[in-house]
C-alpha cells in the first residue's frame, strides 16, 4: 500500500474548539472556533463557511478559500463526509459483532458509545476538521492483547465494509493506508 499524508491531520489534532468574546454571542453561538483555523488569528464573524452543521469563520477570505480546499481535497470528503462515515461505521460493526474471531473484543462494551467513538477517530483521521478528542490508540487498546491477526481480520471487516458501500477502489486503498498506521498503536508495539 502507499503512504498517504494528510494535509488537515496536522490541523485537526492541533485545533481547539472553543467561545470567546472575539465574535458577538449570536455569532458565537453558530462558529467553533474563536481563532483562525489557518493563521491562528482573532476571526472575522463575516467570514465563515457552514460545513455538516457547523460554522467555521476565519481572519480573511484567503484563509476561508485554504480551508474550504484542502477540506474538498481531503479524504474524509473524498469518501462522502459524515453521512460515509456513518455509515461505514454501522455496517463494520455489524460485521465485526458477527465474527466470532474478534467480537469478543466488545463483550460489555457500551457498543452506541464504541459507534461515537470510532466515527470520531475515523473522521478525523481522514481528514474532518472536527478535532479526535478520544484517547490515543495505544492507550485505548493498551491490556487488550490485540494480536495481528485479530487486527488483519478488523481490518479485512473495514475493507468489505468500504466495498460493500460502493467506496471507488483507490479511496478503499488511501484509507486502508491510513488505518495501517494505527497498528503499532493498537498492538502495543514499537513503531516499525
Amino acid at each position: 500500500m502507499k503512504k498517504i499524508t494528510l494535509p488537515l491531520i496536522a490541523f485537526i489534532f492541533a485545533s481547539t474548539i472553543a467561545f470567546a468574546g472575539t465574535v458577538s454571542a449570536e455569532e458565537a453561538s453558530k462558529t467553533v472556533n474563536e481563532k483562525c483555523p489557518i493563521k491562528g488569528k482573532d476571526v472575522n464573524p463575516k467570514c465563515t463557511y457552514d460545513f455538516e452543521d457547523q460554522t467555521y469563520a476565519f481572519c480573511c477570505g484567503d484563509c476561508r478559500t485554504k480551508f474550504t480546499d484542502d477540506l474538498a481535497e481531503s479524504l474524509y470528503s473524498q469518501i462522502g463526509g459524515k453521512a460515509a462515515i456513518d455509515a461505514a461505521v454501522d455496517l463494520f460493526y455489524t460485521k465485526v459483532m458477527s465474527d466470532k474471531r474478534v467480537n469478543h473484543f466488545f463483550e460489555n462494551v457500551n457498543m452506541k458509545r464504541q459507534h461515537s467513538k470510532q466515527k470520531s477517530f475515523i473522521s478525523a483521521a481522514l481528514g474532518s476538521p472536527v478535532p479526535y478528542k478520544g484517547k490515543d490508540m495505544r492507550a485505548a487498546h493498551a491490556n487488550m492483547d490485540v494480536t495481528e491477526a485479530d487486527f488483519n481480520v478488523i481490518a479485512g471487516h473495514l475493507q468489505a465494509t468500504l466495498e460493500e458501500l460502493k467506496v471507488k477502489p483507490d479511496l478503499i486503498e488511501k484509507v486502508m493506508a491510513v488505518i495501517a498506521t494505527t497498528k503499532d498503536a493498537v498492538l502495543g508495539t514499537k513503531k516499525s
